[in-house]
């Protein structure tokens, strides 16, 4: 955790507030049209894209041990599953993940997120079952629109860090995410070790995920990561 020279930009130089460990994660992407995507990110954040094209990521995984700086995790609700539909921004040089939708099984999460960071939190119906290194996960909103997900993933080959300049470098290795509150740009900041990445098989049985609008075609570059430490700063005015 104490390793930065991944990093694009140095720490922040205030203290962390939250840590967690993420498990079981998938990264599922598809190159998607810009005209589809850029009506679901706010015009002042410019779309970041690979070889001149964005990507959308779907990406199912379980929380552990959420914890503030300073206390333990709680019991019962430190732990609880996760599912994000994310793209890619880059605004003054510093390179971000926006939210188009977060589902979670998590009631308590959801109404703290929507507080904290005013990111478009969503219960979900969640299950994950982990068996001989094949993660079956399934996630079906139960408020606002009706998404779902239901998949099966398993790793492959050995997990090393993306090479800087290439694509699972582009979708992976950032360390902040952008929203807007009020009139503007706010951001927050995270921090963990270069990713260990390994490639992943995966079958679909399902995917309503994506907002209207935004279809998928073609096979997902998918990645899986069996752990990943975080920190996470508190949400702040974004300032160049």
């Amino acid at each position: 955790m104490e390793e930065t020279v991944h990093r694009r930009e140095p720490l922040p130089s205030g203290e962390w507030i939250h840590a967690q460990t993420w498990e079981n994660l998938l990264f599922a992407h598809w190159r998607v049209p810009i005209d589809e995507l850029r009506p679901y990110v706010p015009e002042e954040l410019p779309l970041d894209t690979f070889d001149g094209t964005p990507w959308l990521g779907i990406t199912p995984f379980r929380i552990r041990g959420l914890r503030a700086r300073g206390l333990l995790p709680l019991p019962r609700i430190s732990t609880f599953l996760e599912l994000n539909v994310r793209t890619y921004v880059e605004l003054d040089g510093k390179a971000g993940i926006y939210f188009l939708s977060l589902d979670t099984e998590s009631s308590l999460a959801v109404e703290a997120a929507r507080r904290l960071y005013r990111l478009p939190y969503f219960r979900a119906r969640m299950s994950a079952h982990l068996s001989h290194g094949e993660v079956d996960f399934a996630s079906e909103r139960v408020e606002g629109r009706q998404a779902t997900l239901v998949a099966r993933f398993r790793p492959v080959g050995e997990p090393a860090p993306p090479s800087p300049g290439s694509l699972e470098h582009f979708l992976a290795e950032r360390y902040s995410l952008f929203t807007m509150h009020g009139d503007g740009v706010h951001w927050a900041q995270i921090h963990h070790p270069p990713w260990p990445l390994q490639q992943a098989e995966v079958e679909i049985e399902e995917n309503t995920m994506p907002p209207p609008g935004i279809e998928l075609s073609g096979e997902p570059v998918c990645h899986f990561a069996a752990r990943q430490d975080v920190v996470l700063w508190g949400l702040e005015p974004f300032e160049a």
